[in-house]
């Protein structure tokens, strides 16, 4: 062992716990890495657990009671982790605070002064930003005193004292916290954090030479139960250098996988997408034989929120082959152990996997029971089933179906509804790919609560319809007739980049922003009248219309009375009986008209077109204005120039054809064409940043 520190090891007791696994890692290992924060200087096992021997003899020397409770606050995981196993050597228990974020870390240490903490482990940059006034004692772990702690026969053998600090495995091992936007403080045992871990290893089947990044902030039970899946299989944790890895900053967390050869990853939904769905895009080339994201890795296990269907299957689709992505389902009470489900649990193909989401089956040593509908689990190693608060439906393929919450129950005409149905059937339609719907009250011109969808596009993976337009209300309350009841259709729609996610991951329905816009309230059939004047009446470009509309009746006049100065004698029906010159003349209106919205339509479209084609490109847009423009102007002078020129003028006949003709066909093949690739839609709307 270096470093010569006394070593704080249990002679009896500690079979039962978590430390007895890393103490056997440890010893066996030695010289294997435990802590990777710079791949120059990874901390191994003997390190790591010299470190947390000396700061447990330090608690001891500071009085640290049997069972007594440690918060620990500090930015730094490898520090965090040390922590853990000294309060756990020392006998005590631990519970890990958010020092990166300084208001959530003090709710946290208030919730805990009903525990009665005993300290707090903190660096001095931190202390002043958690003290929360309540008298709690500070240790701070960059104290001279813990080197102190270190001298050879500063504490006796732990197993010698008279308590003999043997850990009781029935005794509290941790206190884990909600990730709810109220902290709420949840004792953990000994024995549910072994059989957590143990639930984790036969399902993960992890090795020593695993190497494991947990994207979660250490204060999250992912973290602060999970740390487990590594130390206690003779793994190496990779952690950030100095703060928690950040989903918005996955570029980092991406190199971290890639250079230090991560094989198992451990992250929520947001974080998943966005290193894998948002990374670099392979080609086609690529997806057979070249590289793909994040090849080092064999296990991805996503927890905090559900997944569904067809999020799994353009996980796979993206990532090599071989790769285990499993879907996790937890309490906090079970320490993150429940229920899991990968994609080829499914014993066959289902028509619609934007409405599924399976928790899987239960862990090994727990169980999985719906009551009511509602789910209960029993904490691995077992005991009393604990209500979730969710809902679920036990398919008779044996798998459990998720089927909403009951706190997010929305009342509605004196009773109340789920709408975990109506946002399944919204994430159907193809530009959605993720969609909640709440209750808002004071929207309408009415004052009276109305029913908002919020949304936001599906991640940019080939395997999803990425470029689909976004919904416009009028489409949604199309796309659900039939499936979902009137009532219960959202008649306010909020297109958001991505929903709002609570800290450990799950969708946060009390982030949602109120929506701006309830002009577009009012429900109508497609291609009604009505809905085609509440259209208009809500198009920010309805003023640009009427104006080129306007334009368009002035222009045509002028057009109809320079057509014999310009081309003299081609508008003559003198020579023409009634009433085929009344239908001539006729035409020569309607050529004027086109000829006038033609120009009408170069000097605006492209701003209307622009607006409505968001996210197209510019050429693409600047080709179809110029082409729709041309099939409007080119009647006025392609038909006058024709009655003027005698037919057996081939030259100018040929020049014509040339001129208007083959101009024509190419303007309508652009036009064709920029249909069939994207249909006209009044889903378009523009985005809320």
């Amino acid at each position: 062992m270096t470093q010569g520190s006394e070593s704080v090891r249990f002679a009896e007791g500690t079979t039962g716990t978590v430390l007895h696994h890393f103490e056997r890692w440890a010893r066996d290992t030695p010289e294997a890495p435990a802590l990777i924060a710079a791949p120059q200087h990874p901390v191994t096992y003997a390190v790591l657990d010299a470190r947390a021997n000396r700061l447990a003899h330090h608690l001891l020397a500071r009085g640290l009671p049997p069972g007594g409770l440690v918060a620990i606050g500090t930015t730094r995981h490898d520090e965090i982790v040390v922590c853990i196993l000294a309060v756990l050597k020392a006998g005590g228990s631990y519970a890990v605070v958010d020092a990166e974020t300084p208001r959530t870390g003090r709710r946290q240490l208030a919730a805990l002064e009903a525990f009665a903490p005993f300290a707090l482990l903190t660096h001095s940059p931190h202390r002043a930003a958690l003290d929360t006034a309540t008298g709690l004692r500070a240790i701070r772990t960059d104290d001279d005193a813990t080197e102190i702690a270190a001298r050879p026969g500063y504490a006796p053998d732990l197993a010698e004292t008279p308590d003999g600090r043997a850990l009781r495995a029935a005794g509290r091992a941790a206190v884990l916290f909600t990730a709810s936007t109220e902290p709420r403080p949840v004792p953990v045992g000994h024995s549910v954090l072994l059989a957590a871990h143990s639930g984790w290893t036969e399902l993960a089947r992890p090795t020593p030479q695993d190497r494991h990044l947990i994207t979660a902030r250490p204060d999250v039970t992912a973290f602060a139960a999970g740390w487990t899946r590594a130390l206690c299989t003779g793994g190496a944790l990779v952690v950030p250098p100095v703060a928690s890895w950040r989903t918005e900053h996955s570029h980092q967390i991406r190199t971290a996988v890639e250079g230090q050869q991560v094989t198992v990853l451990h992250t929520d939904p947001a974080g998943i997408a966005a290193l894998v769905i948002d990374g670099p895009r392979p080609t086609a080339a690529d997806r057979r034989s070249g590289p793909r994201p994040l090849r080092s890795l064999r296990l991805a296990t996503v927890t905090g929120d559900r997944l569904h269907l067809d999020e799994l299957d353009a996980l796979h689709t993206r990532l090599r082959p071989g790769v285990r992505i499993l879907d996790i389902y937890g309490l906090t009470e079970t320490a993150g152990a429940g229920t899991c489900f990968e994609l080829p649990r499914l014993p066959a193909p289902v028509a619609e996997p934007e409405r599924l989401s399976l928790l899987g089956t239960p862990f090994a040593g727990c169980q999985v029971h719906v009551r009511g509908g509602e789910i209960h689990l029993t904490p691995p190693g077992g005991g009393d089933p604990i209500p979730t608060g969710d809902l679920g439906v036990l398919r008779p393929d044996g798998l459990l179906e998720y089927a909403g919450r009951i706190r997010d129950r929305i009342p509605l005409h004196g009773g109340s509804f789920d709408p975990h149905p109506v946002e399944a059937a919204i994430r159907t339609h193809p530009g959605v790919g993720a969609a909640l719907v709440g209750l808002v009250d004071g929207v309408g011109k009415d004052g009276k609560p109305r029913l908002v969808a919020y949304v936001s596009p599906p991640p940019g993976d080939p395997a999803w319809d990425a470029s689909a337009p976004l919904p416009e209300v009028y489409g949604l309350r199309n796309h659900l007739a039939g499936v979902v009841l009137k009532e219960q259709t959202p008649t306010i729609l909020v297109r958001l980049r991505a929903l709002p996610r609570k800290r450990g991951g799950q969708e946060d329905r009390s982030a949602l922003p109120l929506p701006t816009q309830p002009a577009s309230e009012q429900p109508a059939p497609h291609g009604s009248k009505f809905a085609r004047t509440a259209a208009h009446a809500a198009d920010p470009d309805g003023g640009r219309v009427v104006a080129a509309g306007c334009l368009t009746i002035v222009l045509a006049f002028i057009t109809l009375a320079l057509t014999n100065v310009v081309w003299p004698g081609s508008t003559d029906l003198s020579a023409v009986p009634y009433p085929w010159a009344a239908l001539f003349f006729l035409l020569y209106v309607a050529e004027s008209l086109a000829f006038g919205a033609g120009l009408a339509f170069l000097f605006t479209g492209y701003r209307l077109i622009e607006r409505r084609e968001r996210g197209r490109r510019p050429g693409r847009i600047r080709a179809v204005h110029l082409a729709a423009s041309y099939l409007l102007l080119a009647w006025w002078p392609q038909d006058n120039a024709y009655r003027l020129a005698a037919k057996q003028d081939w030259p100018l006949q040929a020049l014509l054809v040339y001129t208007f003709n083959i101009p024509l066909m190419i303007a309508g093949l652009v036009v064709a064409v920029h249909l069939a690739r994207k249909p006209y839609s009044p889903f378009d709307f523009e985005d809320r940043t």
